[in-house]
């Protein structure tokens, strides 16, 4: 098992939630079906990420499996990119290119 760092936790999540917050309302569109007023990713491991959104004031949690269980940061990056490529897929919506 791979336990990723708290220092890399942190700064994934805080890039989330700064630099992409409509990224995470839009996976949280794709993959709960709910057209949330926010979301937050709250935590993420080797094995997959979470959110956290409100829905007519009423906050839920989506858990979101990676594709495999990951033992390198620079996996996590390529599983969230590829978790917002299906949720565009999904959503008819078209991909913003990646840097």
């Amino acid at each position: 098992m791979t336990v990723f760092a708290p220092e890399v936790v942190d700064a994934v999540l805080a890039h989330m939630n700064g630099d992409h917050t409509d990224d995470n309302v839009l996976i949280v569109r794709a993959f709960a079906g709910r057209s949330p007023e926010s979301a937050t990713m709250t935590a993420l491991d080797h094995r997959g990420g979470t959110w956290r959104y409100t829905v007519d004031g009423v906050e839920s949690e989506l858990h979101l499996p990676w594709s495999h269980e990951l033992s390198e940061r620079p996996e996590l990056r390529r599983e969230i990119v590829a978790l917002y490529d299906a949720a565009c897929v999904q959503l008819g919506v078209t991909p913003r290119p990646h840097a």
